[in-house]
C-alpha cells in the first residue's frame, strides 16, 4: 500500500469563529493625531512607508492579513479573520448548499474517484456510479498530476444550469465514456439523520447549525412524530455551533410558550431575552440531548435551555464552554470577520464561557486536557467552580463557568490506553480503507445483502488484518484489543457506501454508550 495517498472526503468542514475589521483611509491632516484616530493613522502610514520605501518588494496585503489576525488574537479566541478563499467554503457550508455536480469523492492515487453520487443530484441523474473515475472536465485533465483542491473544485462547480462535459472511466466495465452533466444546487446536510431507535424513541443527529438546519430538523421531527415517537434524542456531539437563530428555532419546538430560551448582552449592557412561542410541536414528549467535550456554542445554548427549563435530560460529558456570540462583518475585498459582539446566558443566568487567558492552541485542545485530568472517565474529575451555582426552574443546581455539565455522565467509550482506536474508527481513514476494499471487487459486493455483507466482513480475519496493515502503512499506532467494535465500525462503513446513511447509523448506534444509557431511562 502506498503511503502518499491523499485523504479527501468531500465534507466541507465548518470553522468555529472568524475575525475583525482593520483599516481607514490615509489622512494627512495633523489634527487627527490624537487618541484612536492617531493609532489607526499610524498603521496606515507604516504600510504606506513599507510599500513606497522598503528595500525589497513586499506584499502589503499579506502584512495587513497578519496584522488583523494578530490584533484579533488579543481579543478572544473566537474573534478571527477569514480570508477570501476560506470564506467561500465557510459560506457554502453555512448556507447549506453549493452548485456543482453532486458527488462524494476521494483523490485516489492521483485520480478523482467517486465514493458515491449524492442521491437525486446531477451526477446521480446522469448515471454516475460509485467507483467511477472522473478523468477530465471540459477537456481539462484531472488525473496523473498534482492538482490543487481549488483547481479541482473550480472545474466541477459552476453556475446553476451550466453544463460540464466529463470523461469517465468505469473500472467495473473497463470502459471510458463522456457525459454532459447540468450543474445544480447540491445540499450540504447539517442534520445527518433522523431515525427510530425503538418504536417510541426517535433520534436526530445535528452536525452544525447552518441556514437550513431548522428546516432539516423540522422535517425529521415531523416524520418521527408521524411514526409514533414519544421520546426524542437530539445528538449534538462534536457540533461546534453555528447560527444562534437556528438553535433558537429548534428549541422553540420543544419548550412551552413564554419559556426563556437564551439571554444575550452586548457592550452597552443591552439585554435581549428570547422566549419560546406557542408554535412548538413537541412540547410534551421526553427529550434527551447528547453532548461531549466538542459540543460548543449553539449546541450549548440548546442543551442549556433544555436543562435550565427542566424540559429534558442532558447525557454525556461536559461541553466545550463557549458563551460568546459573533457577528460576521465583510471587509470589502471578499474576506470577512466574525467579531464577538455579545455574551449569552442560559435561562438560569449562567455564562458557560470557560476562561480564555490562554487564547492559543491549548484553549481549543479540550480532549487532551480532559484526558490528562481524568475527566473523560470520571465525572468528579471535572473542574467546576462551586461559586458559580445556579438553579433550574424546579430548583436543581447547575453550574456555570465552563460548559454544560450533563445530568447523566457517560465516560469516553474506549478504555484507558485505547483512546486512539475510537478516534481512528470515526475518521476518514476507515472510509478510505473501505472504498479501497470495495474497489477491488465492486461487482461481488454489489450482490451481497446486508446480512451476507456482515458475514463476509466479520467471519474471517481477512478484513481485520487488511485494516491493521492499512493503519500501519498510514504511519499510525492504535490498539486492536476492541476487535469486535473495530469490525462493527468497518461493517457499518461498508453498509454506508453500499447502501445508505440510515443503515450506517442503525448499526453504529446499537454500540453507542450514550444511546444505551438513554434507553435505560
Amino acid at each position: 500500500m502506498k503511503t502518499n495517498r491523499i485523504y479527501l472526503p468531500i465534507i466541507i468542514a465548518v470553522s468555529v469563529a472568524i475575525g475583525l475589521l482593520l483599516g481607514s483611509k490615509l489622512n494627512s491632516n495633523a489634527s487627527i493625531y490624537s487618541g484612536k484616530n492617531a493609532n489607526k493613522n499610524k498603521l496606515n502610514k507604516l504600510l504606506d512607508y513599507i510599500e513606497r520605501e522598503y528595500v525589497d518588494a513586499v506584499n502589503t496585503d499579506s502584512i495587513v492579513d497578519l496584522t488583523v489576525t494578530k490584533i484579533l488574537e488579543n481579543l478572544d479566541p473566537h474573534s478571527v479573520y477569514i480570508d477570501q478563499k476560506e470564506l467561500v467554503a465557510v459560506s457554502e457550508s453555512m448556507q447549506g448548499d453549493f452548485v456543482g455536480i453532486g458527488v462524494n469523492f476521494y483523490l485516489y492515487n492521483d485520480t478523482v474517484a467517486v465514493i458515491k453520487p449524492i442521491k437525486n443530484g446531477p451526477s446521480d441523474k446522469a448515471g454516475i456510479l460509485a467507483g467511477d473515475r472522473i478523468l477530465s472536465a471540459n477537456n481539462y485533465t484531472l488525473f496523473g498530476k498534482q492538482i490543487s483542491n481549488d483547481t479541482l473544485f473550480s472545474k466541477l462547480k459552476g453556475e446553476v444550469g451550466s453544463l460540464v462535459n466529463l470523461e469517465i472511466y468505469r473500472k467495473a466495465t473497463n470502459k471510458k465514456f463522456k457525459l454532459n452533466i447540468t450543474r445544480d444546487r447540491v445540499p450540504i446536510k447539517s442534520v445527518d439523520i433522523g431515525l427510530k431507535l425503538t418504536d417510541k424513541v426517535g433520534y436526530i443527529k445535528i452536525n452544525r447549525f447552518a441556514e437550513t438546519t431548522y428546516d432539516e430538523f423540522k422535517k425529521e421531527l415531523s416524520a418521527l412524530q408521524t411514526k409514533g415517537m414519544e421520546t426524542l434524542v437530539i445528538d449534538v456531539r462534536d457540533n461546534g455551533g453555528g447560527y444562534l437563530e437556528r438553535a433558537v428555532q429548534i428549541i422553540d419546538e420543544l419548550l412551552p410558550n413564554k419559556a426563556l430560551i437564551v439571554k444575550t448582552t452586548n457592550k452597552q449592557g443591552k439585554e435581549t431575552l428570547t422566549y419560546a412561542t406557542e408554535n412548538g410541536t413537541f412540547e410534551k414528549g421526553k427529550v434527551f440531548v447528547l453532548i461531549n467535550e466538542n459540543s460548543a456554542s449553539a449546541s450549548e445554548i440548546l442543551a442549556g435551555a433544555i436543562q435550565d427549563n427542566d424540559r429534558g435530560t442532558i447525557v454525556g460529558r461536559r461541553s466545550f464552554g463557549k458563551g460568546l456570540v459573533q457577528r460576521e462583518m465583510p471587509l470589502g475585498d471578499g474576506s470577512a470577520i466574525r467579531l464577538t459582539v455579545a455574551r449569552y446566558y442560559t435561562p438560569s443566568g449562567r455564562s458557560i464561557q470557560k476562561p480564555y487567558e490562554d487564547k492559543a492552541e491549548n484553549y481549543f485542545n479540550e480532549f487532551e486536557k480532559r484526558f490528562e485530568s481524568g475527566e473523560l472517565y470520571e465525572s468528579d474529575k471535572a473542574k467546576i467552580a462551586d461559586s458559580l451555582k445556579f438553579k433550574t426552574k424546579k430548583g436543581r443546581t447547575v453550574y456555570g463557568g465552563g460548559g454544560i455539565t450533563p445530568d447523566i455522565f457517560v465516560p469516553f467509550e474506549a478504555k484507558h490506553g485505547e483512546e486512539a482506536t475510537m478516534l481512528i474508527m470515526q475518521s476518514g481513514l476507515v472510509s478510505y480503507f473501505v472504498f479501497e476494499q470495495l474497489d477491488t471487487n465492486r461487482k461481488l459486493f454489489n450482490l451481497l445483502s446486508k446480512t451476507q455483507l456482515e458475514k463476509e466482513i466479520k467471519s474471517s480475519e481477512k478484513y481485520f488484518e487488511a485494516f491493521k496493515q492499512h493503519i500501519t502503512d498510514s504511519g499510525l499506532l492504535m490498539s486492536y484489543a476492541q476487535k469486535d467494535k473495530i469490525l462493527t465500525y468497518l461493517y457499518a462503513e461498508f453498509v454506508r457506501q453500499l447502501f445508505d446513511e440510515a443503515s450506517y447509523y442503525s448499526i453504529i448506534l446499537k454500540e453507542d454508550a450514550m444511546i444505551k444509557k438513554v434507553l435505560e431511562q
